[in-house]
């Protein structure tokens, strides 16, 4: 048989062609492209679960406070005596008159256009009042956020490390006992000891508010510094306890890893493995954390707000909550719940970037 005879095509046979999977063409479809579609499906799952959280938000913040005893309407008239008329078109103004349904419906559409209704005592809107205690809010919480975040991560590193020592159960027993102290108790103790003053021990800062009025420039900031103190110390004392046993114990499990034991058998020091290799594997909970008290950054901190008057979105709420101002319960309510949702869901959105294994 010759060599053409050899190479001529079998009658019948497919024509010879490119076997599936080899060459570039096949990388296109490869694993790669399985990675980024398993992704994008990842990211389709949380953004529709976010979604889901916030409508079942809406729908909670509407049924929920309408359970509070009280009349707003009968508030609004100032504990005036008023007839049964007035009191009929102070209903009628707010939409109170309506069917419960069609209240629900009318709140749930404005809502999606970003209106959250008109507050019963202040006679704006509910959105304007929001912007307008946010920064405030931003400027407490977020400064406490920064502090006990890099405390809680620096001291749970540390204490990790050095695991069963002193300073391990110190920071350790100290952390426990703060982040079970209730917010409002420390923040009265600190008031009492640091404010009014103890025996000879003078007050040394304001007992509450956020400035003191008259000021202007650098004293203005100077100021509204002095009156931060407190507020963020005891949002400090208490928060950074929960961040520190987390970043300890997520340490901890990475510890015992052969990956640990091969670099320092390679003769790496002690800081170079927990800095390089130890501390990135073990920040999936500790990122979680960050991102879920990023979101309460927003929402801010209730009872400390309340206690130190501090003229925020969490002191806010507290005011409407007495009345009760419904309007202005819902739209807070919704805002505080939906900053903790959208962090959470960025925070899982993160994941597959620090450990590619998430999201497969």
């Amino acid at each position: 048989m010759t060599a053409d005879a050899a190479s001529a095509p079998v009658e019948g046979a497919p024509a010879a062609g490119p076997v599936k999977g080899d060459g570039p063409a096949a990388g296109r479809g490869g694993p790669r492209a399985r990675t980024t579609t398993g992704y994008l499906r990842y990211v389709a799952g949380k953004l529709a679960g976010a979604a889901v959280s916030l409508f079942a938000v809406l729908v909670t913040s509407f049924f929920l406070f309408r359970l509070i005893p009280g009349d707003p309407v009968k508030f609004m008239t100032g504990g005036r005596q008023v007839s049964a008329e007035q009191l009929d078109a102070y209903r009628r103004e707010f939409g109170l008159d309506l069917p419960m349904w069609q209240q629900f419906t009318d709140y749930c559409g404005k809502a999606l256009t970003g209106d959250l209704g008109t507050s019963y005592q202040f006679r704006a809107p509910v959105i304007d009042k929001i912007t307008e205690a946010l920064p405030n809010t931003l400027l407490l919480t977020g400064t406490a956020f920064v502090l006990y975040t890099a405390l809680g991560v620096l001291l749970g590193t540390r204490a990790a490390w050095r695991n069963g020592r002193l300073g391990d159960r110190f920071h350790t027993g100290l952390a426990l006992v703060l982040y079970s102290v209730p917010s409002f108790w420390l923040g009265l103790l600190l008031i009492v000891t640091l404010s009014v003053g103890v025996g000879p021990v003078p007050g040394l800062f304001p007992t509450g508010g956020m400035e003191s009025g008259g000021e202007e420039g650098f004293a203005y900031v100077l100021d509204v510094a002095h009156h931060l103190v407190l507020p963020v110390l005891t949002l400090v004392a208490v928060e950074y306890g929960q961040t520190l046993l987390v970043t300890r114990s997520a340490l901890l499990d990475e510890m015992g890893s052969d990956y640990l034991t091969t670099a320092r058998a390679k003769g790496l020091r002690d800081d170079l493995v927990r800095r390089r290799h130890a501390v990135p594997n073990a920040l999936l909970p500790t990122v979680t954390l960050v991102f879920i008290n990023l979101g309460r950054t927003v929402a801010g901190v209730i009872l400390v707000e309340t206690v130190f008057s501090w003229p925020g979105l969490g002191g806010l709420f507290y005011q409407a909550l007495s009345v009760p101002d419904l309007p202005l319960v819902q739209g807070l309510f919704f805002v505080f719940a939906a900053a903790v949702i959208l962090m959470n869901t960025l925070a899982d959105l993160i994941y597959p970037l620090l450990d590619p294994r998430v999201g497969r």
